[in-house]
């Protein structure tokens, strides 16, 4: 049975990554990258801080910050070494046959994906605070993204990333019931759902909305550095 799992992982995992396209080897390297997204990361404090007093601010950086800790330890300091699983980059069984991108291999181990369970994590945990739909979208969607970057490049089964996907939102949820419970002031403005302007988190669709175009804004940085830059 397990063997099996593992040649459909193998198969599934080879379809997606690479292309041979100098575009999407762009894409996928400059999305995976931590530094594109920190424009977006300000635009996340500056909503958090609009939306909620001082102790439930502060509640919810430390949050972010432990479901992103015990996320990304999770995977990378017990999955990794305990199921000792070789990335598809390092498994001798299909190591020739994977697209390499500048010739990034990734560490000897890759289960689970820390890149996963961090993305979903936030993304997890930022729906549930701000109960948007549409934000919800666009969070799971860059969630999404940053697994395929990880599978495009190789450095990932697709089995890596779905069980980082589940630990992180486990996590994330886990994280966001005992903030709720230390913290009574959070979405403390929850009342004002019934009007409009509000999303069911208590947080003003205006700043959710400018979060929702830094997003955007980030993917089409990412196309034009690929397109023009490579």
């Amino acid at each position: 049975m397990l063997q099996t799992l593992n040649q459909i992982d193998q198969t599934l995992t080879l379809s997606l990554n690479g292309s041979h396209s100098l575009f999407l080897d762009g894409v996928a390297t400059t999305a995976t990258q931590t530094i594109t997204w920190i424009p977006v990361a300000v635009v996340l404090l500056y909503v958090v801080i609009r939306n909620n007093d001082l102790r439930a601010v502060g509640t919810i950086v430390l949050a972010v910050a432990l479901s992103i800790l015990i996320a990304d330890q999770g995977a990378s300091s017990i999955c990794k070494p305990l199921f000792g699983r070789l990335r598809p980059t390092h498994d001798p069984s299909i190591m020739y046959a994977v697209d390499v991108v500048n010739g990034y291999r990734g560490g000897k181990f890759g289960f689970i994906s820390s890149h996963a369970a961090n993305t979903f994590a936030l993304a997890t945990l930022l729906t549930l605070l701000v109960r948007g739909r549409r934000l919800a979208f666009v969070l799971f969607g860059w969630a999404l993204l940053n697994c395929w970057t990880r599978v495009y490049l190789g450095v990932h089964y697709v089995g890596d990333l779905m069980c980082g996907a589940l630990w992180g939102t486990l996590t994330a949820t886990a994280v966001y019931f005992a903030a709720k419970r230390l913290c009574p002031t959070l979405n403390a403005n929850g009342h004002y759902a019934r009007h409009a302007g509000f999303t069911p988190g208590g947080y003003q669709c205006a700043t959710v909305e400018l979060l929702e175009l830094a997003l955007l804004a980030t993917y089409f940085y990412i196309l034009f550095r690929a397109l023009f830059f490579g």
